[in-house]
């Protein structure tokens, strides 16, 4: 058990290192040599989960669709709305998650290894589907054109947020999107009741990672909206 858990620990270690040179360098200028220096691992180590810088590259994108230190919500609009902002909320200071914008923006990288979007609109459609099917979407919403509609504005938004550096946190920018997405979409009664505060990834992120550490794959608890 212990030789499984340092290889988990090693591989993740590899994973956040990959992630870190492609977001700073992109994929082309990103090298094998670089990652081992931020991994801190032997080439032996790195080759015996990664057989080649692609598939290091296809290993951060897997890492890309994650709902970790989202909480279940009565409302599954709210559910969703927590995903867009923990993401929003992490995203800045992980750079294995922003790597996996960095590399699906890429048009060279994305021929060899595809991107991380289609993933992210199956489910976000999923979500919205759900929430349909509970009443609170408006009876004429499409949740794939929705989701590709949100996927989309979601990423461009991370993008060009990062080129501008104008000082307007991604939080804040992902909130309004959501204020402007949710009322041509949402039911009124669902929509009233929704929590779209620019701190509400990060709140959602601290109750999950306080039950995370006193009760370790039990963070379940349900936090409520405005």
């Amino acid at each position: 058990m212990a030789k499984q858990a340092r290889a988990i620990q090693t591989r993740r270690m590899i994973l956040e290192a990959a992630g870190a040179v492609f977001d700073e360098f992109g994929y082309e200028s990103a090298t094998i040599a670089e990652i081992l220096a931020r991994a801190g691992v032997t080439k032996g180590a790195l080759y015996f989960h990664f057989a080649s810088k692609e598939e290091l590259a296809r290993g951060v994108l897997g890492e890309a669709l994650t709902t970790e230190g989202v909480l279940p919500q009565e409302s599954r609009l709210q559910e969703w709305v927590d995903i867009g902002m923990v993401l929003a909320h992490r995203l800045p200071k992980e750079p294995l998650l922003s790597a996996s914008i960095r590399l699906s923006a890429d048009r060279k990288a994305r021929d060899l290894f595809g991107t991380s979007w289609e993933g992210w609109i199956d489910f976000i459609a999923a979500q919205l589907a759900a929430a349909k099917d509970q009443g609170e979407l408006l009876p004429h919403v499409d949740v794939r054109q929705g989701a590709n509609l949100f996927v989309g504005a979601w990423t461009g938004i991370e993008i060009v947020s990062t080129a501008l550096e104008d000082g307007e946190s991604l939080e804040s920018k992902i909130a309004g999107l959501y204020d402007y997405f949710l009322p041509a979409i949402a039911v009124p009664g669902a929509l009233r009741g929704l929590d779209t505060a620019p701190d509400r990834g990060a709140r959602v992120w601290e109750v999950y990672r306080t039950r995370q550490a006193e009760e370790p794959g039990e963070a379940t608890a349900v936090m409520g909206g405005k």
